[in-house]
């Protein structure tokens, strides 16, 4: 037989990539001749990476797609324009999470007017897997923690040590027909899945996060220097100001400064931002590094940085004591706190204190020590203007219907082996709110400077909320028995944020708060001055952040040129294709952070509850499903009551409550729970009513 026909044999069994049909038939040289010949003669059709047999018909009706969510028995694949495709267990031929494939759609879906189909091919497909080592049968698998159902067998010859109950990422060495045909080889083992530290460390590596920097990128930070008189040259000299910044008593990626003044009608604030432009050039590899991580990713006591130490804790830091480049946001505000006029000057300021969020709160609540009011002695002046002008614009945010979703965020505890040893709920004191405020302000200015002179920007983007999500929000709020009688189609921000404020402190305010949010659409960068709806504000950009945020160092150096003189015409040729490149890999990344963020939150949640198994505790019940509820403690952890330990059959009642056993919980409800079980690994917590 020749080995076109071999080929053709292969192919018209099922598709396969070029790789594959040379590991089957060897000779690599003839094998990829007689592809190259049956392509070029119309036999076979290439399709994303993929060789198909023409008259299959598959060439023509295969979608490209990636397969988005395995269940046990069933999985999605994602168009990249289109509605998700199901695909039941026996149609998915050994398909992973992550695999680019070819789904043909079958002609009889068992519902009518659904998309229902099999992968015929994978046709970029995913390798690693992050999870956990488990025993069965003399053998090791992975557990993945995207479908801890599956096993995936790791080869003997390729385990690299592991042992049952560890963290690990393996590589597919092989693929076969099916899942327990595939066999895996480890490429890092981290350590205990017991331990949050070693799970968190694997799902940054499962992410491509890591602390480390190529070396061009190290080389380059390692080249700064400490900024000089030659760097101050036309730049406005403020280092005489008392200028000041405030951040948690942790943060050494310090990148906002502030300084205010009253006047006679209104207030000048100052809002000094570390110039990261001035180090990080358009082009460099500093650059193109920063890009792609396109944010900081911080938890528990860690920080995976967008830029190198050298920079982000050193010479961009508005670190206190030492000469440092800003690009400086100065506003004159009227007496109610609007903004009458801005400018954008590149300056060179001196921070006089490092301010701590505690501390300043303390000295406002007048609960400061003498060394307290010794250290802030050099800005003790700004402090009362500071909270003067905040009282007006938390006025003037109020009756703009501002939204304010109360957070559930968690600080948590670490001892000096990284196990979590307390949660508490984050505290937002006076202090943090002004900053807040005071740092929407230079955002907005940003925006609007851009918006009136149409420059190419990077805008943060708020969309008001969709149809169907309106639908269910309506839906709980009647159930919650609030107003939901929308004036329009969707609701206004007004309208939301006096729903929040209606149940702020009462027992279903983490319902309604979570449900509000939920029926928003996901804020995002676009070039494109959309307004927020959120924030109530017409102009909004990311200014304040260039150390640890991309979208911000992109629009610094845009605005950088243009105060420089650079005229409208130029910047639009240099920077609109930047300004949406740019947009839209900062969205992609921050979507990636934040799971990583709450991911990681909920690993180290999990092992500090692991430490009270059997102890009981009082919550309120955040969500519910046919299968059980969620509670959630004061402390912020939350964990699952299984609808089989309830009793009777459970029955989900209009989505909001469940009923089982003469019982019925509902959004809000204060329950008693013990905790029964954790999965530090999956950052899962079990509870059972204790009542």
């Amino acid at each position: 037989m020749s080995i076109r026909s071999k080929v053709l044999r292969e192919l018209e069994k099922r598709p396969r990539r070029l790789g594959e049909l040379k590991s089957m038939l060897g000779n690599d040289k003839k094998v990829q001749r007689a592809v190259e010949e049956l392509v070029e003669s119309g036999r076979v059709l290439r399709k994303n990476g993929v060789l198909l047999v023409a008259k299959s018909g598959l060439a023509e009706s295969a979608l490209p797609c990636k397969l988005v969510k395995l269940g046990e028995n069933f999985a999605f694949a994602a168009q990249a324009d289109g509605p998700d495709i199901f695909i039941p267990g026996r149609g998915l031929n050994g398909a992973m999470p992550g695999d680019g494939v070819l789904v043909k759609l079958f002609d009889k879906p068992r519902v009518p007017g659904s998309l229902e189909g099999e992968v015929v091919a994978v046709t970029e497909p995913r390798d690693t897997f992050v999870g956990v080592v488990v025993a069965e049968n003399g053998k090791l698998f992975l557990s993945p923690d995207d479908c801890p159902f599956l096993r995936l067998q790791i080869k003997k010859s390729a385990a690299g040590g592991v042992r049952a109950g560890d963290k690990a990422a393996v590589e597919l060495l092989e693929r076969g027909a099916g899942y327990a045909d595939h066999r895996a080889g480890v490429a890092m083992r981290f350590g205990s899945a017991d331990k949050a530290r070693q799970c968190v460390r694997a799902l940054l590596y499962a992410a491509g996060r890591t602390r480390q920097f190529p070396d061009k990128v190290k080389a380059e930070a390692r080249a700064l220097t400490e900024p000089g008189p030659a760097d101050f040259k036309k730049r406005l000299d403020l280092r005489a100001e008392p200028i000041f910044t405030i951040d948690s008593a942790e943060t050494k990626d310090i990148d906002d400064a502030i300084s205010i003044s009253a006047s006679a009608d209104g207030w000048q604030l100052g809002v000094h931002i570390a110039d990261v432009s001035h180090y990080v050039r358009a082009g460099s590899a500093l650059d193109k590094e920063a890009l792609e991580r396109g944010t900081s990713v911080y938890f528990a006591d860690s920080v995976i940085p967008m830029l190198p130490r050298q920079l982000s804790n050193g010479v961009c830091s508005l670190n206190e004591g030492v000469d440092r480049l800003a690009f400086s946001c100065i506003m004159q505000l009227d007496a109610a706190g609007a903004i009458k006029n801005f400018r954008f000057e590149k300056t060179v300021i001196r921070s006089r204190v490092k301010g701590v969020y505690s501390e300043i709160n303390a000295l406002l609540a007048g609960a400061g020590d003498e060394a307290l009011v010794e250290k802030y002695a050099p800005v003790a002046s700004q402090l009362p203007v500071m909270v003067q002008l905040y009282q007006r614009l938390d006025a003037a945010r109020k009756a703009r219907g501002c939204i304010d979703i109360e957070s559930d965020e968690a600080k948590l505890l670490l001892d000096e082996e990284g196990r979590c040893i307390g949660l508490e709920k984050r505290q937002r004191g006076l202090s943090e709110r002004m900053i807040e405020e005071f740092m929407l302000l230079a955002n907005q200015c940003a925006a609007k400077l851009a918006r009136s002179h149409q420059l190419p920007f990077v805008y943060r983007v708020h969309e008001s909320p969709d149809a169907e999500k309106t639908e269910r929000l309506k839906d709980l709020l009647h159930i919650a028995g609030l107003n939901a009688d929308f004036k329009g189609e969707a609701p206004t921000v007004a309208e939301l944020a006096a729903i929040l404020d209606a149940t702020r402190g009462q027992p279903l305010e983490r319902a309604v708060h979570m449900g509000v949010l939920r029926s928003m659409a996901k804020a995002c960068y676009e070039p494109s001055p959309k307004g927020h709806f959120g924030l109530a504000l017409q102009d909004y950009a990311h200014f304040t952040s260039p150390i640890r945020r991309y979208p911000d160092l992109a629009i610094h150096r845009i605005l950088s040129e243009f105060c420089a003189g650079v005229s409208g015409r130029e910047l639009e040729s240099r920077y609109t294709d930047f300004a949406a490149a740019a947009s839209q890999q900062s969205s992609a990344a921050e979507v990636v952070a934040m799971q990583l963020e709450r991911s990681a939150d909920s690993c180290y949640k999990a092992e500090y509850m692991a430490a009270h198994l059997g102890e009981t505790f009082p919550g309120r019940v955040s969500g519910v499903s046919r299968h059980g509820f969620f509670v959630e403690l004061e402390n912020t952890a939350e964990g699952f009551v299984n609808a089989d330990t309830l009793g009777g059959e459970p029955e989900l009642v209009e989505g909001f409550s469940l009923r089982a056993g003469g019982r019925r919980w509902q959004l809000g409800d204060e329950v008693l729970v013990k905790a029964v079980g954790t999965d530090v690994a999956l950052g899962r917590v079990d509870f059972q009513l204790a009542e």
